[in-house]
């Protein structure tokens, strides 16, 4: 059951969407957990991300497929996945499980492994093929992070290169990429980003609260959103929508000011 309708709040995009999602990020839930999420928060997302390398291993994957088909939420392998492929020289094989899997979408990145400009572009080519593509920038080691304008050249060049979404890194902690070591938002990464490719693309890695209320109000209730812990699901959508302390204003005006 959605909202009983008789508050004022935001205007949200409806599923299936392409801007306004919530991206969440599968660590190795239990199937029983992810049901019960799905139940309750199912219509709310839209990207379930299989992380971590998790999807190789799990017993249930082909069932906890199947219920996220049934709630209209497409299913993501993490990128790190396909950087341990590339390194074995197994892209092809990878792409091919994951097709017979039927999994919706892929992630490419080049934050683990060593990946040239030139070979990202090709693995985007190749997965865009097959695949929706979210394509990650910035880099999971917090000595090792590129320029704002770097940034930029990467997303343009991500989405340039057949990507469907561009993912700003932040990781599970959201210490590193866009945020810095407290976890704050890095306006000039911020800046550089949205200036080259617009919001409707972009997808910010947010798993923490003050993160989400932050670029909520700074971009509105359709931002895109990633990495968001389960069990934080429908809490995000009530951030969306003004029903929290950290975003109420927005309730009313269906804006951020």
């Amino acid at each position: 059951m959605l909202s009983p309708g008789f508050l004022t709040l935001p205007d949200r995009t409806g599923k299936p969407r392409r801007h306004g999602i919530t991206h969440v990020l599968d660590k190795g839930l239990p199937i029983d957990q992810a049901g019960g999420l799905l139940q309750v928060a199912g219509a709310y997302l839209d990207v379930w991300k299989l992380g971590w390398g998790t999807a190789y291993l799990d017993p249930g994957l082909r069932p906890k497929l199947g219920m996220l088909a049934d709630y209209g939420v497409l299913a993501c392998l993490g990128g790190t996945l396909l950087e341990v492929a590339f390194s074995q020289g197994q892209v092809d094989a990878y792409l091919d499980w994951a097709a017979e899997l039927g999994v919706d979408c892929v992630e490419v990145s080049c934050g683990a492994v060593p990946i040239s400009r030139q070979q990202k572009d090709d693995l985007i080519d190749r997965a865009a093929r097959r695949f929706v593509v979210l394509a990650e920038v910035g880099d999971k080691d917090p000595q090792r992070q590129p320029t704002p304008a770097q940034w930029a050249r990467d997303a343009a060049a991500d989405l340039a290169a057949g990507a469907t979404w561009v993912v700003t890194e932040g990781r599970e902690s959201g210490t590193v990429g866009l945020y810095d070591d407290a976890g704050r938002v890095r306006e000039d990464v911020l800046d550089a980003v949205t200036g080259a490719i617009g919001l409707d693309t972009l997808v910010f890695e947010a798993p923490r609260k003050d993160q989400q209320a932050f670029l909520i109000r700074r971009f509105g209730a359709n931002v895109n959103l990633a990495n968001v812990p389960p069990a934080d699901a429908l809490g995000v959508e009530a951030l969306r929508l003004g029903l929290r302390a950290d975003t109420l204003d927005l309730a009313a005006v269906g804006e951020p000011r």
